[in-house]
């Protein structure tokens, strides 16, 4: 029976054209490439180098935009934050906790006394860009840590103390500088503590307090129901912002800070994946075609020397095997040979994009492309061929 079903074999490969198989696995190399050249492109675009700041992550605030004059509280309900933690760009979400009791902060300079009202705001410690040492409330201690935005002390360095005849201050002084707290609230509590500003954040522009000191102020000097978060801050993947933008502008949420030029670099590196990708899927297409419009002329071409065999007691099946072993072989070359190029193809960006900080993502997603494009491509050729071998059959 081997030696039938090589003689077989040897009749049918007299009708097989070789410029059209070698047509058809080049042209297939080509698009295959393409296409996992550019998957490739794609992971190592969206891969970032731990120790390069280029692409980490930033953060931003969010607060929705005030019309007109209210006295109804513009908030953030759970529906608004779980829709904004569904977004792509969104890694976390954090919740500024305002307080809700007066606040009165009194400081001494060269004899003055400067004596003002404050407003205290706290986020989750790992939204902080600063981590103070002693950056943690105990009841006992009488003692709050605060965190200065670095915007209020210029303010106060160079629109405030000129004019004044007050000190300015830098940032390794002021915290030797003593603050008094005086806080009211409830039932006309009234509680001192001192406070002294233990870190500078270039990220909040707020007078931050631990979180534990707010749950513990609120609920010592305010009776009511707590009110929802007026102000969010969100840990943003740079490389999914392109729609972190037009999200924005949709639910009417204004941005703080000037974030104009967010996902440019994101939109870009995904529009030239993406048309590379595209190339090639057209290109593997057309070799598809190809293939099919070959394997349909030889089928063809050889219906009655196929329509003899079966007549001779041979099952479609069994004859078709041979065609249904030259697209294995074929597709199982493509496979390998685009591989082995997009492998290649990568050392033509992998330095440059290494040089901003992207790069080195893994080779394994792309190999699992291919392997699904091979068995994809041989399912439906096979498919073909068995479908073209019963109609021979059912012909005859």
């Amino acid at each position: 029976m081997i030696a039938r079903q090589s003689e077989i074999w040897t009749l049918l490969r007299r009708n097989i054209s070789a410029g059209q198989m070698l047509g058809y696995v080049l042209s297939n190399v080509v698009g295959l490439t393409i296409i996992l050249a550019g998957l490739l492109f794609y992971s190592d675009s969206r891969k970032t180098d731990d120790g390069d700041k280029f692409f980490t992550s930033d953060y931003a605030v969010l607060s929705k935009k005030v019309s007109g004059v209210g006295f109804s509280p513009v908030s953030f309900d759970e529906d608004d934050i779980n829709k904004l933690k569904r977004q792509k760009w969104v890694k976390r979400v954090g919740r500024f906790t305002a307080s809700q009791f007066a606040v009165n902060g009194a400081v001494s300079l060269r004899g003055k006394t400067l004596s003002t009202y404050l407003f205290f705001e706290s986020v989750p410690d790992e939204f902080f860009d600063v981590k103070p040492r002693d950056w943690y409330f105990n009841p006992e201690d009488r003692f709050v840590p605060v965190i200065l935005s670095k915007d209020y002390l210029t303010l106060y360095n160079f629109g405030f103390a000129v004019p004044q005849g007050l000190p300015q201050i830098s940032e390794d002084m002021i915290g030797a500088v003593p603050v008094t707290l005086t806080i009211t609230g409830k039932d006309n509590i009234c509680d001192t503590f001192e406070a002294a500003v233990v870190g500078f954040s270039s990220r909040l522009n707020t007078i931050a307090v631990p979180q534990d000191f707010m749950d513990w102020a609120n609920s010592r000097y305010y009776d009511g129901k707590m009110p929802q978060p007026s102000r969010l801050i969100v840990e943003t993947d740079p490389l999914n912002s392109e729609d972190m933008l037009p999200y924005l502008q949709r639910e009417e949420l204004e941005l703080a800070g000037d974030k104009e030029g967010a996902g440019n670099i994101s939109s870009f590196l995904s529009v030239v994946s993406s048309v590379v990708t595209a190339g090639g899927m057209v290109i593997s297409l057309l070799a598809f075609f190809i293939l099919m419009l070959a394997i349909s002329l030889l089928l063809q071409k050889s219906k009655d020397k196929l329509r003899y065999l079966m007549l001779l007691g041979y099952a479609p099946k069994s004859i078709g095997r041979y065609y249904e072993c030259i697209v294995i072989a074929s597709n199982m070359a493509v496979t390998v040979i685009s591989f082995a190029l997009a492998v290649i193809a990568r050392g033509l960006w992998s330095s440059r994009l290494h040089a901003i900080g992207l790069g080195g993502a893994p080779l394994w997603p792309v190999l699992l492309a291919a392997l699904t494009y091979l068995t994809v491509m041989t399912a439906v050729n096979i498919a073909v061929i068995r479908r073209k071998m019963r109609d021979i059959w059912a012909e005859g």
